[in-house]
């Protein structure tokens, strides 16, 4: 066990001290959680490494640095030696997104060595609901999307994340990643969508990080020619029901503070706002 205040790369063996540290926030922290659960904290599995903060030789901070830089449960002081380490081994990372507090630190930090930013979004409340709205009937037509629709749905997911991000996900490699990850959510059933009668995506979003606490919807997309039309808060409620009849107990969403109709229609569905992200986009 360590004896001192430092900051190492964490092995395999601290599985269980990284799970304890995880679990002290499940709902804020279910997109790193639900990697390390899978993946554990080999950084070839996992994608990246995990850095862990001690004080007084016990584990109390964690930052993931892989294809995002998160800080975890940082108090001040870790979050000067993640930076610290982030500056050493150059940006690799395509954003920094996790609490807004620690993550406008560890960007206050960072900013001089790895700025400009393409985007720096300050204010991202941190949405959850652990019950089905009252006062709104589920969207019937919102259904998992099948395995063989994938030519389907991937035209509106590169859509919404071009709109989300700025930039399209077929930049790179052509999109083989991206669509290896949608791929992985239709094949966990965790991908859904109504479709109109011409069999063109009305609405879709995804259940993407998810532990047995807690889940996290994301890519909530609705067709430009449907918006303003009341589809978003029927169809987030029936995605809300499948997620907790099927994943977890606790449903989680963050949203850009700007998205005004996005953040109404979450809060009819019975979203309530617990706190606040922020992410710095390169």
């Amino acid at each position: 066990m360590l004896t001192q205040t430092t900051s190492r790369v964490l092995e395999p063996s601290d599985l269980d001290a990284a799970l304890a540290v995880l679990d002290r926030e499940p709902v804020t922290n279910a997109f790193v959680t639900s990697r390390v659960q899978v993946a554990g904290l080999d950084p070839w599995r996992l994608g990246g490494e995990m850095w862990g903060w001690y004080e007084d030789g016990m584990l109390t901070s964690l930052c993931y640095a892989g294809a995002n830089l998160v800080p975890i449960c940082a108090t001040p002081r870790a979050v000067r030696a993640f930076a610290d380490r982030a500056r050493r081994a150059g940006r690799r990372c395509s954003s920094i997104v996790g609490p807004a507090d620690a993550t406008a630190q560890l960007w206050r930090l960072l900013e001089p060595s790895w700025g400009p930013a393409r985007e720096v979004r300050a204010r991202q409340p941190l949405m959850v609901a652990d019950r089905m709205p009252t006062d709104i009937a589920p969207d019937p037509y919102v259904r998992r999307i099948r395995k063989d629709e994938m030519d389907t749905i991937m035209p509106a997911c590169v859509a919404m994340f071009t709109e989300e991000v700025g930039v399209s996900p077929l930049a790179g490699d052509g999109g083989l990643l991206y669509q290896a990850r949608v791929a992985e959510l239709v094949g966990a059933g965790r991908s859904f969508a109504r479709l109109d009668e011409y069999g063109k995506v009305v609405f879709k979003a995804e259940i993407g990080a998810a532990t047995p606490k807690a889940c996290q919807i994301q890519g909530v997309w609705v067709a430009p020619e449907y918006r303003g039309m009341g589809v978003a808060a029927p169809a987030m409620a029936s995605v809300l029901r499948f997620a907790l009849a099927d994943v977890a107990p606790m449903v989680s969403l963050y949203v850009n503070d700007f998205n005004t109709p996005a953040r109404r229609a979450y809060l009819r569905v019975g979203f309530q706002e617990v706190g606040a992200f922020m992410s710095i986009l390169f």
